[in-house]
């Protein structure tokens, strides 16, 4: 009897310590993973999803403000660049805060453009996705050259600005303000707004994408994974409460379908990192809702010979036939 209860003790010691060094084992995680369904059922669980990422996102009464807050932007400097102009603007993000901007604008072309949200990774700024020395190969430029209008706001900080927000959803807010102000602009095609980034900015890609339909076209670099993995060696800004407990990332790029959708992965990208088969195994879970609505061809893993950087050749070529 005593031996008994004494290993009834120790398996209950035992389930405590596993709980209290992983407190999701006790959690239901990833309620509202996708399954195939009817191409309407998928048009209803995307809507269902938003809400309620919109809600732990803390963006519901910015979202439910059918009239958007005015910019009153200002241009601070306005450069030649050749085949564009380079402009910095400062423009209200919510009534109470404004961001900075770079907005590209083609010069000497029939308008309306394509544009693309360009977004940076952890440790840039709005700046470094124009520069082709760095693992961005200079994407925002390219684009420029190619007659788009590009846009890039900073997103990487780590701290809340305004009460009763989170970092990621401030971050997602200042990005949706960069689709409206372009939006906005008579030189911009409203049908042909894309976005792209690398890292940090591959993830606000995926959510941009996801949670804005007015993204037609998304380039996710560097970031296609699973949250397992996330969970280790990597800074954990990704995460907020309630997220784990409603979806993976393969749920979140699946809300971007039927929408054209591009990932990126490098083959030299190690294995703690954004290593090509857990992109793979992502990949094939995303591929379910683009089978439902009969469009798998439009969402692409492209896995390149390079490490944790932007394949630019193919992030050109999918822009541009996507935007034809």
């Amino acid at each position: 009897m005593k031996s008994n209860f004494t290993l009834f003790f120790n398996i209950i010691i035992i389930l405590i310590f596993c709980l209290l060094n992983n407190p999701q084992a006790g959690e239901k995680l990833r309620t509202m993973k996708y399954s195939s369904r009817s191409k309407q059922d998928a048009l209803v669980w995307q809507k269902e999803l938003r809400e309620k990422l919109f809600n732990i996102l803390k963006l519901d009464d910015l979202i439910a403000n059918d009239t958007k807050t005015p910019f009153y932007s200002r241009v601070l400097t306005s450069r030649e660049k050749g085949k564009y102009q380079l402009q910095e603007i400062e423009m209200n993000t919510t009534s109470k805060r404004r961001i900075k901007i770079l907005l590209t604008l083609p010069e000497n072309l029939k308008c309306p453009f394509p544009a693309v949200v360009c977004i940076h990774g952890h440790g840039g700024n709005r700046s470094v996705v124009y520069d082709d020395k760095s693992i961005y190969k200079g994407f925002a430029t390219a684009l420029a050259e190619k007659g788009y209008v590009t846009i890039s706001t900073n997103v990487g900080q780590h701290e809340v600005y305004e009460k009763n927000r989170i970092l990621m959803g401030e971050r997602l807010w200042d990005l949706k303000r960069c689709v409206d102000y372009l939006e906005s602009l008579p030189e911009v095609d409203k049908s042909k707004i894309g976005c792209a980034g690398l890292s940090l900015g591959g993830e606000m890609a995926m959510w941009l994408g996801a949670m804005d339909e007015l993204i037609a076209v998304t380039v996710s670099a560097g970031f296609l994974t699973v949250m397992d993995q996330m969970e280790q060696n990597h800074c954990m800004c990704w995460k907020f409460d309630g997220l784990r407990e409603l979806v993976d990332f393969a749920d979140i790029y699946s809300m971007i379908a039927p929408r054209p959708l591009m990932c990126q992965n490098g083959l030299k990208e190690p294995e703690t990192q954004f290593c090509v088969p857990l992109a793979q195994k992502a990949m094939k879970e995303i591929k379910v809702i683009y089978d439902d609505f009969g469009c798998s061809e439009k969402a692409v893993l492209k896995v390149h010979n390079g490490s944790h950087e932007v394949d630019l050749p193919s992030l050109l070529a999918f822009f541009e036939k996507n935007f034809q």
